[in-house]
């Protein structure tokens, strides 16, 4: 501001000089009209311009955020749960005075199933200068854009990566998940089969990180068990259809069929059915990215009982007392919780980890994300806990989803266990969880 006048000033000294000279050649001046400015209104115009650009920048003292969720896609149906579970665990930090006496910030980003997509909404969130990122939902969208957001020495926290891809990878201690890994949710879905008498199960999964991380860990606890498996079958997600892998399995021998799948799995369903594989037929087997309330009416819109009996297991059930998912349900109107108390636990964990880290840097919070659930001093909400925070305390953050983090080789965050819910289709094609089980190292 200050060297705009003096340019101005500047200006009006050389426009006085040039008229002096051209009155010296002897020749009389051209009175030209003056055209007289306003200094004051045209300081009040670049004021103004100053304050618009000011108020485009990120608040550097405040905690921002970004998600990257689907709003659409293949997992849309993930979509809703995290995406309010985010705004909500904004609101509570908010409601309590905000972090470090400054309100939260949340800007949003759509995975939607497309690498290209969700490594430009990360891109989008880094020009932006947010503080830590949330999400994605799937394992296959954060790899697509992890090392570009850590390498920008950004904090990112997905609640719902499963991916053994994950363990020990290098991102710098700036990568955290609360949804424990598929190495833990295999044993239970081979303990599932198993339970029910099935002895040589036939797998489809798909060929990606996901798909092959859970089929791997399945196989092997099925092993272990003294199962054999009839077939292990990784098909192409964006396949036309699925004809060939379906008659695979049919011609494998199987007593039971296991797929490890997203919403493409409705195609499958119905193509088993075509061939006779219906869940009547053959006990059938999922995970948790077919866990959607809708199955039944991808599968056949007219008939949700064709896939009654259809059993599973998705990451869930830490939140023993059901305390926050009914609250979660009261004040969002949504059924589904699916991957909710994860990733309200992911904002909520980075929240507390500023407060104790004194500070929004991404690297500052990262610092701090294993030791907000490590103390001594349980507290169950994000008041209480920075309040002991204020008082010295080290607190044991009560996590909603049940988790407490442990740090990898590299520094990295991970839950150490798991709560998994077994779920089953009924008759009139809704999801029913049965029973809930603890998976751990």
């Amino acid at each position: 501001m200050k060297r705009t006048m003096w340019m101005r000033r500047m200006a009006a000294v050389t426009v006085l000089a040039l008229t002096a000279a051209a009155c010296g050649n002897g020749e009389e001046p051209v009175d030209e009209p003056e055209e007289v400015v306003d200094d004051e209104e045209e300081v009040d115009e670049e004021e103004e311009v100053d304050e618009e650009e000011d108020a485009a920048e990120p608040d550097d003292t405040a905690l921002n955020l970004g998600y990257i969720l689907p709003e659409s896609g293949p997992l849309a149906f993930l979509g809703p749960p995290q995406i309010e579970a985010a705004n909500l665990a904004v609101q509570d930090m908010n409601d309590a005075g905000g972090v470090l006496g400054e309100e939260v910030t949340l800007a949003s980003g759509d995975e939607a199933g497309d690498t290209t997509l969700a490594s430009e909404a990360a891109q989008q969130h880094i020009n932006d200068g947010v503080d830590a990122i949330l999400g994605a939902a799937a394992s296959g969208m954060s790899l697509a854009f992890v090392d570009a957001v850590t390498d920008a020495g950004v904090l990112q926290c997905s609640g719902s990566n499963t991916a053994p891809t994950f363990d020990d990878g290098d991102y710098g201690g700036l990568y955290f998940r609360t949804a424990p890994t598929d190495a833990l949710q295999g044993p239970v879905l081979a303990e599932a089969i198993v339970a029910d008498g099935n002895t040589n199960p036939a797998i489809l999964a798909r060929a990606d990180d996901y798909g092959q991380g859970l089929l791997d860990a399945t196989v092997a606890e099925l092993e272990a068990q003294g199962a054999t498996v009839a077939a292990e079958i990784t098909y192409d997600p964006d396949a036309a259809n699925f004809d060939a892998e379906v008659g695979q399995a049919a011609d494998s021998g199987a007593d039971s069929v296991a797929i490890v799948a997203f919403d493409e799995g409705a195609q499958i369903l119905a193509t088993m059915i075509e061939q006779g594989l219906s869940t009547a037929d053959i006990p059938t087997y999922g995970a948790d990215g077919m866990a959607g309330d809708d199955l039944a009416e991808l599968v056949d819109p007219g008939d949700p009982s064709v896939i009654e009996g259809l059993t599973g297991t998705r990451p869930g059930g830490g939140d023993v007392s059901g305390a926050f998912l009914e609250r979660f349900t009261e004040e969002t109107g949504l059924d589904d919780t699916t991957f909710a108390a994860e990733l309200y636990d992911c904002a909520i964990l980075i929240g507390l980890a500023a407060e104790l880290a004194g500070s929004t840097d991404s690297e500052a919070i990262a610092a701090e994300m294993i030791n907000v659930t490590a103390g001594d001093a349980e507290c169950s909400d994000f008041a209480e806990c920075r309040d002991l925070i204020a008082d010295g305390e080290d607190i044991a953050y009560q996590t909603a989803s049940g988790v407490a983090l442990v740090a990898d080789s590299v520094g990295n965050g991970h839950p150490e266990s798991g709560s998994y819910e077994i779920w089953e289709i009924d008759a009139e094609g809704s999801l029913n969880v049965i029973d809930t089980v603890v998976s751990s190292f």
